[in-house]
């Protein structure tokens, strides 16, 4: 306080009483967040009390994140601290994802030792907003579902992931697993793929076909392979007759054969895999292992 009898104060004298510094005051003061009361003789600018109590309002604003144009707000009584401290939760939301991202990346990026060229493909495709994540599911399920209008519902529920967008907080391997999964889905071969396995499955759907028969063809098929590998029968053997017969009867052994095909390729195990990791489930079983017996013995026969 000058020594004036006033009760008023110099910059200098409010940064000794506050711990600001002379230029941060004079800046708020530039900037008509803290209008001086007066000025003295020699032109210096000159605050009250009542400038002290707006001078630590403005501060705690300030330290909490809230711009200039905010503050000049809370100060006039255009707004209330309330709902500018409720907006400014919900930019710092999305800042605090947006920075939980950014080191899911760099941790991925650390991890896998990548190039340049990776990492920013990588930061790219895992800052796509959530409606730009939607964008790539939807064009991708409406590519290899469209026409069919018998589409075994299973298999649509099977390749349709609920969560098409990251968590908030991804782990290195989310954000991994997501930009694979992104680069997948806009590969036309990959498409081209799913759509020929999704056509062959729609191929045998009627009105008179139980919902779930393709499941079940699928896990009789994989159980019945599974204690053929554990006997120890190999695919090409007579005795492969005996496990297929039961579940194919008199089908084209052909037809089946490009069916299984088209929904055990490797591109497609992988799908499922990014899938359950960006969900943060537990990867299904591929049962590789199985569907390569089969696929064997079919290939064994159609061949003979």
């Amino acid at each position: 306080m000058i020594d004036n009898g006033t009760g008023l104060f110099t910059i200098g004298e409010l940064a000794r009483a506050t711990g600001l510094t002379v230029r941060t005051i004079r800046y708020w003061s530039d900037e008509g967040a803290l209008p001086p009361v007066t000025r003295s003789a020699g032109g210096y600018r000159l605050y009250d009390a009542a400038s002290v109590a707006r001078l630590e309002l403005i501060r705690t604003l300030r330290e909490l994140g809230l711009g200039l144009d905010d503050v000049h707000e809370v100060l006039a009584g255009e707004t209330t601290v309330a709902r500018v401290a409720a907006a400014h939760v919900v930019a710092l939301d999305a800042q605090i994802r947006s920075l939980k991202v950014t080191r899911a990346v760099l941790s991925s990026v650390a991890r896998r030792g990548s190039t340049a060229e990776e990492m920013t493909l990588m930061n790219r495709l895992a800052r796509l907003s959530a409606a730009e994540r939607s964008r790539i599911v939807e064009d991708f399920m409406t590519e290899i579902f469209e026409g069919l209008d018998t589409t075994d519902p299973d298999i649509r529920t099977r390749l349709r992931f609920a969560a098409a967008d990251l968590p908030d907080d991804p782990t290195p391997e989310q954000v991994d697993a997501w930009v694979e999964l992104a680069e997948l889905m806009q590969d036309p071969g990959f498409r081209a793929t799913m759509r020929r396995a999704v056509e062959f499955n729609a191929a045998d759907r009627g009105p008179d076909v139980p919902p779930g028969t393709s499941l079940w063809f699928m896990s009789r098929l994989v159980h019945l392979a599974g204690e053929a590998l554990r006997a120890g029968t190999a695919p090409e053997a007579p005795e492969a007759d005996e496990v297929l017969r039961p579940i194919l009867g008199d089908a084209d052994l052909g037809a089946v054969l490009e069916r299984l095909e088209a929904a055990s390729t490797t591109q497609l195990a992988r799908y499922r895999e990014l899938a359950a990791v960006v969900k943060g489930l537990e990867p299904q079983a591929a049962y590789a292992e199985e569907f390569s017996w089969v696929v064997a013995a079919l290939r064994a026969r159609v061949a003979g």
